[in-house]
């Protein structure tokens, strides 16, 4: 298998390479035939660390004051990958001072004198595609006050970089970056003089994708809430540009958008992020919304399940569980075992969350993340719900998938007057241990009390059998296990007198207190939150009932209440933190 990659991965090289140099083979200068309001957004924070010389990509920092990124030591290829795609363009642009503007003028062009003859490690389809929209959208910033030939070698190189796209675009993996080097070619066929014979092309070519990739549900086959809110940005990013060019998107692409709009609206977390599974953060600040306006598609949340997620919502309480199978084969390249895990919001303060994807910050952290222990659910000691299999090959290279994840998970909702639940159940532990997780949380209609249970029951005799044999091997005291509770790190918690309970405490004042009542011996321990932006995981606080399945069925309570003194209506004037290390 890893021979065969090995072959794959030198196959496409040398083609990148050899359609690179053929595609700056001609010398025309190209005008924009058109120039919109740029379509990205990036962090102000971000842009004042890099005028400052910190560089911080993929989980590596960098930091040299005078030193062009070009002439930066590369501590890893995904750190030389990220300065090549140009996001950082956004980030400046998001600074907005002159330092800024002069900063991105003299990288970009720096580059284009460097690399823009088909040199370097950044002809790729995927860089490709996110340095041509970079340069499209921030061109006004870049070509002002330049002189001519600067100018005329920028332009020339976005025709070079739009031809080796049109050459190498269905070369990348289907889904999420096919999706994304279709749009730039798109974006670039209607913005450049020239290249207008691309526009169609690359819009039938999307609109294909669109329709495949993207579910009845509107959902994706790897169940990764931000990479389906990178498609749907995408999506109307091209819609849009489209429009705006006086042609009508394919019929197929507008139907994509309106199946992804509901589900992402069910899972949309009250703070306006998304859940963390299966290799997906809370996504960027703002692009959500931004989508889902610019999209205009009005139809609300989706019913039932949304990609394999269920919502529950009331008042300023939003819960989303995982309540499906993990994704299979190559789609769980990035998969978690995180099935019935959930996460709870407050108003937009994070209270319960999931560890999330460890992969900037390495292959440890990343492997690490994506088991079950780093969600927040019931893990059998030692196991996971899904494990990680060998490498397999996989349209994007080599990943390791899920294997032995559970093929049975049932869900249910259970409706009354004073709440709104879920019961789900998942076969996860019944080929190691005879036994079945069955969670059930309610939440109340006021939003101010979430019950939960966690049960590990045998449903068959032959469960049972599996079950005893598991239990005497683990010394006859019992299957050890532990439901976590990973808690942001913004939430200051502490254990309260009664020895039963935890307070916990969000930034916007909000008060709210952790019980069990009995069944399992209740700690607060470390935790870690592995959010991307960062130079390192941050440090924060995990609850955990621990305890043991010594009969056919144990049984696990749990609530998670607010403290009577906080009101249903929060002032929530608390300022987020910007730092990013």
């Amino acid at each position: 298998m890893s021979g065969r990659e090995s072959w794959s991965t030198r196959h496409a090289r040398l083609m990148n390479r050899l359609h690179a140099r053929l595609s700056t083979l001609s010398r025309t200068s190209p005008r924009f035939a058109v120039q919109t309001e740029p379509r990205t957004m990036g962090q102000v924070g971000r842009g004042r660390q890099l005028l400052d010389g910190q560089f911080l990509f993929a989980g590596y920092l960098v930091e040299s004051e005078d030193t062009a990124p070009w002439d930066l030591p590369m501590p890893a290829p995904r750190f030389e990958a990220a300065l090549h795609g140009f996001t950082w363009l956004d980030d400046l642009a998001a600074d907005g001072t002159g330092a800024a503007r002069r900063r991105a003028r003299d990288w970009t062009h720096d580059w284009v004198r460097r690399y823009g003859r088909g040199k370097g490690p950044g002809w790729t389809p995927e860089l490709t595609a996110r340095r041509l929209v970079r340069c499209i959208d921030h061109a006004d910033v870049l070509l002002h006050g330049v002189r001519r030939p600067v100018a005329e070698a920028f332009r020339r190189s976005l025709a070079h970089q739009t031809r080796f796209l049109a050459r190498r675009c269905r070369a990348t993996p289907r889904g999420l970056p096919r999706v994304e080097a279709l749009t730039a070619l798109l974006l670039a066929g209607l913005a450049l003089e020239g290249a207008q014979a691309h526009a169609g092309p690359a819009a039938k070519a999307l609109a294909r994708e669109a329709g495949q990739c993207i579910d009845d549900g509107g959902g994706i086959a790897s169940r990764n809430p931000e990479e389906l809110l990178e498609i749907f940005t995408l999506l109307t990013w091209a819609s849009a540009a489209l429009a705006e060019s006086g042609r009508a998107p394919e019929p197929e692409q507008l139907a994509a958008v309106r199946r992804i709009a509901p589900t992402l609206r069910a899972l949309r977390h009250g703070d306006g992020g998304l859940p963390r599974f299966h290799g997906g953060g809370r996504g960027a600040e703002g692009r959500l919304e931004h989508a889902l306006a610019l999209s205009a598609v009005r139809s609300g949340p989706a019913e039932g399940l949304a990609m394999g997620f269920a919502r529950l919502r009331h008042g300023r309480t939003s819960v989303i569980l995982d309540a499906a199978a993990p994704p299979e084969g190559e789609a769980s390249a990035n998969g978690h075992a995180s099935t019935l895990a959930l996460e709870v919001t407050s108003g937009r303060r994070p209270l319960i969350v999931n560890c999330g994807t460890g992969a900037a910050f390495g292959e440890k952290w990343r492997r690490a993340g994506r088991a079950t222990a780093s969600h927040s659910t019931l893990a059998l000691d030692g196991f996971s719900s899904a494990r990680l299999g060998v490498e397999g090959l996989t349209a994007g290279g080599t990943a390791e998938l899920l294997v032995d994840a559970p093929t049975d998970v049932r869900m249910e909702r259970h409706d009354t007057d004073l709440a709104n639940g879920v019961i789900m159940a998942h076969d996860g532990y019944l080929a190691t241990h005879g036994l079945t997780h069955v969670r059930q949380v309610y939440l109340s209609t006021d939003g101010r009390s979430l019950q939960g249970e966690d049960l590990l029951v045998t449903l068959e005799r032959p469960d049972e059998r599996r079950f005893d044999t598991a239990r005497d091997q683990a010394g006859g005291d019992g299957v050890p296990f532990k439901v976590r509770f990973h808690l942001h790190p913004d939430v200051e918690a502490e254990h309260e007198g009664d020895g039963r309970s935890i307070r916990l405490r969000l930034r916007s004042g909000e008060v709210w207190h952790f019980r069990h009542p009995n069944g399992a011996r209740m700690s607060l321990e470390a935790s870690v939150f592995l959010e991307p932006g960062r130079l390192s995981p941050r440090a924060t606080s995990q609850i955990v009932l621990s305890s043991s399945a010594r009969e056919y069925a144990t049984r696990v309570a749990w609530t998670l209440a607010k403290a009577k003194e906080t009101p249903d209506a929060v002032r929530d004037l608390e300022r987020d933190e910007l730092e990013t290390t």
